[in-house]
């Protein structure tokens, strides 16, 4: 009985004995500080996304044509930095006309016995078409003439400023996060990893119609062939969402996050949907056009303003990221069936 006693009494936790602690003291500051730098990059990185472009906005190589006598279009070239603006001499105002329309220029400056014309294309890019208009003012006050500005590209009279344009920039963005995120919460999963795909794929298709419904009949921004412009902004929320769904499958929802943080706090404020890829720094401006908010925006205006002028390049661009994206989801199937494979080899036979 004695025994069973001092068994029992020996069994039982003193109450002098320590409970279980905290992880260690240096793990814990060593994951805070983890945190902290990481968050603080974050921050840094998105300022430098939103306020490097804005605070080094202006004219980068942007393409103008000029056309008149050689000598004043050989003071043009002479006079204009080579940095800012790529001076083309054309032989009349006509080609000069026909290369803004068809996106070879920019803008241009044609100068003849009655003064100088200065021909923007608005729709192209607001800021840049100010700049030239302020350019052709400029040199027409330097050799004391008049300066008629003729807008070869403008927005429909209904949006004679594009507004609608630029509220287009978060719904194109948000267009391509949301379906996934709901998606994923309605079909999680690897069983509805197909399913998932048909919805992105349904989804943009129904997007890109209402989105360019809204645009070109409720506010009156754009002006081109309807089913042209749905199925390329279609193709451009298919090229965020479909990457998102295959970042997600492969790599959970961490995968996810930096997806989402790279289109938002990158992708957003380097597209030049309202300004125009010219006015942006030319590492931004590139970088920008290859993520599929930048393509998406130059698609939208390439369809929408200039018949499908310039579209090849934006469509390869969304095209390659929703293939990327359909390549990240066949890598996360291909890898669950191994490991159930692998599983099922290790099972022993009964």
């Amino acid at each position: 009985m004695s025994a069973n006693l001092d068994a029992a009494t020996t069994s039982q936790p003193s109450g002098n004995t320590p409970e279980a602690g905290p992880p260690g003291g240096r793990g814990l500051v060593a994951k805070l500080a983890a945190i902290v730098v990481g968050l603080t990059a974050a921050i840094t990185l998105m300022l430098c996304a939103f306020g490097l472009p804005s605070a080094n906005g202006g004219p980068h190589h942007v393409p103008l044509g000029v056309t008149g006598p050689e000598s004043a279009v050989a003071a043009v070239q002479k006079q204009l930095p080579g940095d800012d603006w790529e001076v083309t001499a054309y032989d009349n105002s006509r080609d000069l006309v026909r290369a803004v329309e068809e996106r070879d220029a920019a803008g241009g400056l044609a100068f003849d016995e009655d003064g100088m014309t200065v021909y923007t294309a608005t729709a192209g890019g607001q800021m840049i078409s100010n700049a030239i208009s302020g350019l052709g003012t400029a040199l027409a006050g330097q050799q004391h003439v008049s300066a008629t500005v003729h807008d070869v590209v403008p927005f429909p009279k209904d949006d004679p400023r594009g507004t609608g344009l630029a509220s287009a920039a978060l719904p194109m963005i948000f267009g391509g996060m949301l379906p996934a995120i709901a998606l994923l919460q309605f079909f999680p999963g690897h069983a509805n990893l197909r399913t998932r795909l048909a919805g992105v794929v349904a989804f943009a298709l129904a997007g890109g119609a209402a989105v360019t419904a809204v645009l070109q009949f409720g506010i009156g921004t754009l002006d081109g062939n309807y089913w042209v412009t749905s199925l390329g902004l279609g193709l451009g929320m298919a090229a965020l969402a479909v990457p998102f769904l295959g970042l997600e499958s492969l790599l959970g929802y961490a995968g996810f996050g930096v997806g989402s943080v790279v289109m938002m706090f990158l992708g957003n404020p380097l597209s030049g949907l309202t300004t125009g890829p010219y006015w942006l720094p030319d590492g931004w401006s590139t970088l920008g056009q290859l993520l599929p908010p930048g393509a998406s925006g130059s698609l939208l205006r390439a369809n929408a303003f200039y018949d499908g002028t310039g579209a090849g390049g934006p469509a390869l661009v969304l095209g390659l990221w929703t293939l990327a994206g359909v390549a990240l989801m066949y890598a996360a199937d291909r890898r669950r069936n191994g490991k159930a494979g692998s599983k099922a080899g290790d099972t022993p036979a009964v």
